[in-house]
């Protein structure tokens, strides 16, 4: 695993929400829904249903390697401190999870843990959307900044960020 993850944040209010919110109306117009697992209800089957869709879309983050089990996912995601469920944005086609955008709060800033979308939908701006949507789950939490960590060959998800107005950082701590 590489030491040189890129470290990335955004200054809440210099985040351009207007211009980002076309990403959201994209999807929306293309019969995409977002919603949070706080509104479609943070239960043992939206759990693992999430947990599926984490898995399948961490797959093809360099280096990841075998992902946790159920149960250990169960604990890192939902049974820490800094878990909401309204931090948790779920892209849906009908009934079908296709993307996934968790952001946990922590003290003095919000963390973009996962943002991922199934192959099949990947380049129609889904993600963009889901972190767009999920700035208000952010401003709830009152924080300044949203940071995030990328491994250095995870080109698309770093050039995504700082395309919504991430910066390079130097933090060390989560």
């Amino acid at each position: 695993m590489t030491d040189r993850w890129v470290r990335l944040q955004l200054a809440v209010d210099a985040f351009d929400e207007e211009r980002f919110d076309a990403y959201v109306r994209k999807c929306r117009a293309e019969g995409i829904t977002l919603t949070t697992l706080a509104a479609v209800g943070d239960t043992p089957g939206h759990r693992r249903a999430l947990y599926e869709l984490n898995k399948e879309c961490a797959a093809d983050i360099p280096e990841r390697g075998e992902f946790f089990p159920f149960d250990e996912y169960v604990e890192r995601r939902f049974g820490t401190p800094s878990y909401d469920p309204r931090g948790i944005v779920i892209a849906q086609d009908g009934d079908t999870w296709i993307g996934m955008a968790a952001t946990s709060r922590h003290d003095g800033f919000a963390f973009n843990e996962m943002t991922g979308v199934r192959a099949g939908y990947r380049g129609r701006g889904i993600s963009v959307a889901m972190k767009t949507f999920g700035m208000g789950f952010v401003r709830l939490c009152g924080v300044p900044e949203v940071r995030t960590l990328h491994h250095p060959a995870n080109v698309s998800a770093i050039a995504m960020n700082r395309a919504m107005g991430y910066v390079d950082a130097t933090w060390t701590d989560l």
